[in-house]
């Protein structure tokens, strides 16, 4: 019997890589990068990230989320490995860290990833957000402002942890393909 295909997140903070290694990662596995929040979603998406309600916000990425799991699911089901650039950790982890009051327990049955935590000197990161051409939202300010806490709720969560500062994206990629495959972590 064959190995099951490799479903593979990318969780951090915002800077530490993940939209920028996700698609490399993608590539080198062969596999097919799912947006966890899917294009029909981006108009509402907007409309939300205008609100300052974290647990509407926190319903909202979880339904996107449970949408994406649709799609991840069809391709494992057809043998086609499968990388996107957060799961629910990051969901859970940053809305938890925005004072989000809501009890989520997941169903089981979900698809369980092999996750990634892109870890990255606040230093670094802050150079890389300061270079990044769109502007900053109240939700990404507000990120910063939670970094420490949503690091320790994403502690929740099994992840290897993958260090980004002074590393070319294509050496994350190999320092994960490097990491052996250990279930859920």
């Amino acid at each position: 019997m064959s190995d099951p295909p490799l479903f593979e997140s990318l969780e951090g903070l915002r800077g530490t890589g993940k939209s920028t290694v996700a698609p490399l990662l993608a590539t080198a596995r062969g596999a097919v990068l799912v947006p966890t929040v899917p294009s029909f979603y981006q108009t509402l998406r907007q409309e939300i990230d205008r609100r300052e309600n974290a647990e509407a916000r926190l319903c909202f990425y979880l339904s996107a989320l449970f949408t994406a799991t649709d799609e991840i699911q069809r391709y494992l089901s057809a043998g086609v490995p499968v990388v996107v650039e957060s799961y629910f950790a990051r969901c859970l982890a940053t809305h938890l860290a925005f004072g989000a009051r809501l009890g989520v327990t997941l169903p089981p049955g979900l698809p369980k990833p092999v996750t990634y935590q892109l870890v990255c000197a606040e230093d670094e990161r802050a150079r890389r957000l300061a270079g990044r051409p769109k502007p900053v939202s109240r939700w990404d300010a507000l990120a910063e402002k939670a970094g420490k806490r949503m690091t320790c709720f994403y502690g929740r969560f099994p992840a290897h942890h993958v260090e980004t500062t002074g590393v070319r994206p294509e050496q994350v990629v190999e320092a994960i393909i490097g990491i052996k495959r250990q279930g859920a972590c």
